[in-house]
């Protein structure tokens, strides 16, 4: 049986999209293969998102923050846009996928100390867990 394909969008694809890209590659392998991209891709991923990944035993450190252009020829199944700025920038895909935005707060736009903003990261994490995958389940 052939993977489906998503392609997670953020704008920075320094977070978000990165999280739920190892998340999915994570938990669905078997059905989806996941990729991530941003509407205006940061080019680093952020260290909190990182190091909450860590946390699951799932490495992020290698990836890359990539722009969403490099992916036209992808043809996913499903486009899943995870925050507002990235559902409204969302380029317009043609073929068989379908866009569905499950947007999610920025972990990285909490101030405070490493602990509180290492909080956030976590949080965003875990409900991203909880509702993207239990979403691709579904699908």
């Amino acid at each position: 049986m052939e993977k489906r394909r998503v392609l997670i969008l953020c704008t920075g694809n320094s977070c978000r999209s990165q999280m739920a890209e190892g998340l999915v590659n994570r938990y669905l392998s078997e059905q989806w293969q996941a990729y991530s991209a941003g509407t205006s891709a940061s080019g680093s991923v952020h260290p909190l998102a990182v190091r909450s990944m860590a946390e699951l035993d799932i490495d992020i450190s290698e990836n890359i923050s990539e722009p969403v252009e490099g992916y036209r020829e992808l043809n996913p199944h499903l486009v899943i846009t995870v925050c507002d700025n990235a559902s409204q920038n969302c380029p317009v895909w043609l073929g068989e996928g379908s866009v569905v935005h499950l947007p999610f707060d920025d972990p990285t736009k909490v101030i405070g100390s490493d602990a509180a903003r290492m909080a956030a990261c976590r949080d965003v994490r875990d409900r991203m867990r909880d509702i993207l995958l239990s979403y691709l389940r579904e699908g």
